[in-house]
């Protein structure tokens, strides 16, 4: 009892220790880097970049002890702060959004909201999208359809990748086909919706693998996310630019008119 208690504890002190390892290694670089881009010059951003990516590559390779959800959160939480620094991601991009999610995923799969800031950041914004896909696909491996809940979702963003950025509609398909496969396990309205929608999408797509309608419909499911403005006026852009139009009510909700000829 009390061997096994002193292992307890001198993972949990391992573990501390890595963590402080990390936050020695973030600040200040890391604050620089978050926090203090207006006056910083593109090669001092570049410098930072290198820093926060030599303490990613530290983090993937960091054991755990057990801490794996908590080291994910707080790389996301990471993330999201490097992802929302538009001043300085207008001077040096987006490069890094894959290097986070190889941390944020790796260590927590069933990551289910990561993997939609997974699909923005690094298919539209990095313009990355085969490694946003391998991340899926990665991901998806430790997924089941009930594991986490509504995992289908996963399919879809790996379908939406594929369809839009790759141009590769028979991979799509299958993925888009997945994803209503996966979400008829569920009763709810919203999961019931999952199925109408990727289904026909792939059915657009087995017709026709050039499918205005197709890529109307998958730009509508960016459109439909919990999306930034920017991303918000492309997806409006692409669907004008295919034949369709968005119509958005009083209350916001968004309404697709798609072109009378696919």
């Amino acid at each position: 009892m009390f061997s096994l208690s002193r292992q307890t504890v001198g993972a949990s002190f391992s573990v501390c220790l890595c963590i402080l390892g990390v936050g020695l290694i973030q600040y200040p670089q890391l604050q620089k880097l978050l926090n203090s881009k207006k006056t910083s010059s593109l090669e001092t951003l570049e410098r930072e970049i290198k820093i926060e990516k030599t303490r990613l590559n530290f983090l993937k390779q960091m054991p755990s002890f057990g801490y794996d959800n908590l080291i994910s959160d707080w790389v996301y939480i990471n993330f999201l702060q490097y992802f929302g620094d538009d001043e300085a991601r207008g001077k040096n991009g987006y490069s890094l959004s894959p290097e986070y999610f190889e941390v944020i995923l790796g260590r927590d799969p069933r990551f289910l909201e990561a993997y939609r800031s997974l699909s923005s950041s690094t298919s539209i914004y990095a313009g990355m999208p085969e490694k946003s896909i391998e991340l899926m696909e990665q991901g998806l491996k430790s997924l089941s359809p009930k594991i986490p809940e509504k995992s289908y979702y996963i399919w879809r963003y790996k379908g939406i990748d594929e369809l839009l950025f790759l141009g590769n509609s028979p991979a799509a398909q299958k993925s888009f086909e997945t994803a209503a496969t996966w979400a008829s396990g569920y009763s709810d309205e919203e999961s019931k919706n999952i199925v109408d929608i990727s289904q026909k999408t792939a059915n657009f797509l087995s017709q026709n693998p050039d499918s205005k309608y197709a890529r109307i419909s998958t730009w509508a499911m960016i459109l439909n996310n919990k999306i930034d403005e920017k991303t918000r006026k492309r997806a409006i852009s692409e669907i004008e630019a295919l034949g369709g139009k968005v119509v958005t009510d009083s209350e916001g909700n968004n309404k697709i008119l798609f072109p009378e000829k696919d």
